[in-house]
């Protein structure tokens, strides 16, 4: 019998409840999403939690969740893309916390569409937001992690960021590649002072954002059952099964894995991946 649904044991049951006590968490992308399900899971197992995203209402929504679990939260409204709110964000944290334990870096984003209808400002803008948005975190967190001799960080990229290419993300797929290499360059140097920095690639996961900002735009007929039908597990992966997976990989069973990338999609990568539009399409 296939089993099209996903487990109903909770993902984060598996860990201590009290495994990051007195640690502090830092999620961009926080407000909604695989962001919000890692900040609350975060929160679950004891640690303080830090929230950043452009969207204030996201946050503060958020934040009121992770404060009813009886730990502090700290939600700033900021861009990744603005080196200035970087610097200032982390002056707020590390002035209320002390310092970063753990980063994911899940703040990012693309829209989906055909590579000749990307305009160039279009084409920087998502360049920017996840490449050199990720590289500004990593530069800062990364380098007081090192002067600590401890810390974790989980950059967030996706399968289109592997050898197959990005047919619906020619600009995410080149940028979050990039993201998967500086990955891999870190680890060499974080690795010899106590830090690991690995690359989560999930799937396909059911967010909201997946169904407004992606699966709303395919003009193949029946797109989502198409992608369903082509993951080996004939489901969407859930922002819970992320964020147990991203708390895995700050977790002490995870210390020795740096510079890796972890896919995790139900084989989606495996399988064949059905077109949003007609690929014989040409430019008009």
């Amino acid at each position: 019998m296939t089993n099209n649904t996903s487990d109903t044991l909770d993902p984060l049951s598996t860990y201590a409840n009290d495994l990051f006590k007195g640690q502090t968490a830092l999620v961009t992308g926080g407000g909604r999403g695989i962001g919000k399900e890692t900040a609350l899971a975060f929160a679950r197992l004891g640690a303080n939690v830090v929230i950043a995203s452009r969207n204030i209402e996201n946050l503060e929504k958020t934040k009121v969740e992770i404060e009813a679990l009886g730990v502090k939260c700290l939600a700033i409204p900021m861009s990744i893309r603005k080196i200035e709110e970087v610097d200032a964000m982390l002056a707020e944290v590390n002035e209320k916390f002390g310092a970063i334990d753990h980063l994911i870096n899940n703040a990012g984003g693309q829209f989906p569409s055909r590579p000749w209808d990307i305009s160039d400002s279009g084409w920087r803008s998502v360049v920017d937001l996840n490449l050199n948005g990720t590289w500004t975190m990593c530069n800062r967190v990364g380098t007081q992690m090192m002067k600590r001799g401890k810390g974790s960080i989980v950059n967030i990229v996706h399968v289109y960021s592997f050898d197959r290419g990005a047919s619906f993300f020619a600009h995410s797929g080149a940028a979050r590649a990039g993201v998967v290499s500086m990955t891999k360059s870190l680890a060499y140097y974080y690795a010899r002072h106590g830090v690991n920095i690995n690359a989560l690639a999930p799937g396909t996961i059911e967010t909201q954002g997946l169904q407004e900002e992606e699966l709303a735009k395919a003009e193949v007929k029946n797109f989502e059952a198409l992608q369903k039908r082509d993951i080996p597990a004939h489901r969407f992966g859930t922002p819970q099964e992320v964020a147990a997976m991203n708390i895995f990989l700050c977790s002490p069973a995870a210390k020795y894995i740096n510079g890796a990338s972890l896919i995790a999609d139900g084989g989606q990568f495996l399988g064949p991946w059905s077109d949003m539009w007609n690929p014989d399409d040409a430019p008009q």
